[in-house]
């Protein structure tokens, strides 16, 4: 299993701007990728990945399979909301990004650490399910969902904390979790997250009733990535 992960907190970034960032990191990766495969195991390199965490301003993302009709709201509205709109490569519906959210893009090389993308999901959720668990909340999985929820057996009361989108290619990730920390909530407002009608979203502090330091925040999902995944940063 491969151990240098290179970590990088991008700050507050432009969507599109952290977007090509990964599609040249996970091109990298296919790419070396791609060339051991004509060498022989002594002179194989070490296929590098990368754990990009960093905000968005307000940006609403929908997935090669989504809905636009879960967009609830035209361009002009969006620009009064200061929100962009992107159609992207991950899986998935519709999402919001934005302040507060702690976004997390993984770009690995799957092969070392799962044995299908199934796996790769639960890994991620756990790694959410980890963290908030040291708040004294119990973070669930969904049945035929994505994303890390809050009482899943509460008719009425199931709301997410963590959305997942990702994709994979040539067995490399990229795209990840948006962790709703201080995120401003009414933003979900105007769409149908992940494409439910009949669910609500949620963050750290809308359930604990107060803020959170984001670069705390980052330290202990950093921490909990490396327990879950193995790998050193």
């Amino acid at each position: 299993m491969i151990s240098n992960i290179e970590y990088r907190d991008l700050g507050n970034i432009e969507y599109k701007t952290a977007w090509d960032l990964q599609e040249e990191l996970f091109n990298k990766v296919v790419a070396c990728k791609k060339e051991n495969e004509n060498l022989p195991g002594a002179e194989r390199k070490v296929v590098s990945g990368y754990l990009l965490f960093c905000e968005h301003p307000h940006v609403y993302t929908l997935g090669k399979s989504g809905d636009e009709q879960n967009l609830l709201i035209n361009y002009i509205q969006l620009q009064a909301k200061n929100a962009t709109f992107f159609r992207i490569n991950r899986g998935g519906d519709i999402t919001y990004h934005g302040p507060g959210q702690l976004v997390a893009y993984p770009i690995l090389n799957l092969e070392d650490y799962v044995k299908g993308a199934r796996e790769y999901i639960e890994k991620l959720e756990e790694v959410i399910i980890r963290t908030i668990a040291l708040f004294g909340l119990r973070g669930e999985r969904l049945k035929g969902a994505t994303g890390v929820w809050l009482d899943t057996d509460v008719p009425g009361k199931t709301r997410k904390i963590c959305a997942i989108g990702v994709r994979t290619s040539h067995w490399v990730s990229m795209h990840g979790f948006a962790f709703n920390v201080n995120t401003d909530l009414s933003y979900f407002g105007h769409i149908n997250p992940c494409g439910f009608t009949d669910k609500t979203v949620t963050s750290l502090e809308k359930e604990l009733g107060h803020s959170f330091n984001m670069e705390e925040i980052k330290q202990l999902v950093k921490s909990k990535f490396v327990e879950v995944f193995g790998f050193e940063l």
